[in-house]
């Protein structure tokens, strides 16, 4: 990873932005699903992504079982032999952020979203233009973590807490972060 992209994401007028739901311990997932079950936070995280391309890693892409609808999925894998119908797979993140460049201004967009797994979150956290997160108020047991948000590079601009719903296992709070 060279980094190249972060001032020729921004140039373009194309921002990277990192979807995540976060336990308060970190947590981001366990055994290659997500530890928690919030309804009203999947009704947001698709209000953000629709008609945008979405660039996930394969485990993640394994962890969701097929392509979301009106999104151009763009799936890193070095696996050659992997087919994923509805996918486009790339080799590497630089490519898979170009797949997505083309594909947003195809679309005429001006956002990419990054939407997992650990290892996609850490090789593009440090290109990023803002972070979307959602800070799960719980703490389950996990095995897959999300880096942890500087202060000294990311600014809170908006939370608005939620309480659990009927179709929630926990109260959340949506977060967004830009780069100071």
């Amino acid at each position: 990873m060279t980094g190249k992209g972060d001032a020729g994401e921004r140039k373009q007028g194309i921002a990277l932005v990192i979807v995540v739901a976060v336990a308060e311990n970190g947590v981001i997932g366990r055994d290659n699903e997500l530890p928690w079950h919030l309804r009203s936070d999947m009704k947001h995280f698709r209000a953000l992504t629709i008609n945008k391309p979405v660039v996930m890693g394969r485990k993640t892409y394994l962890s969701i079982g097929h392509a979301l609808k009106d999104r151009t999925n763009i799936v890193v894998s070095r696996d050659l032999s992997l087919v994923l119908p509805g996918c486009v797979i790339a080799m590497s993140i630089d490519a898979a952020l170009g797949a997505a460049r083309e594909d947003a201004r195809k679309r005429g967009v001006n956002e990419i979203m990054v939407i997992g797994g650990n290892d996609v979150f850490t090789a593009t956290m440090p290109m990023a233009d803002r972070l979307e997160v959602t800070h799960v108020h719980a703490s389950p047991e996990g095995d897959v973590f999300f880096p942890p948000i500087d202060a000294k590079v990311w600014r809170e601009t908006t939370r608005v807490e939620y309480p659990k719903g009927p179709d929630d296992d926990a109260a959340f709070a949506i977060a967004a972060y830009v780069r100071r």
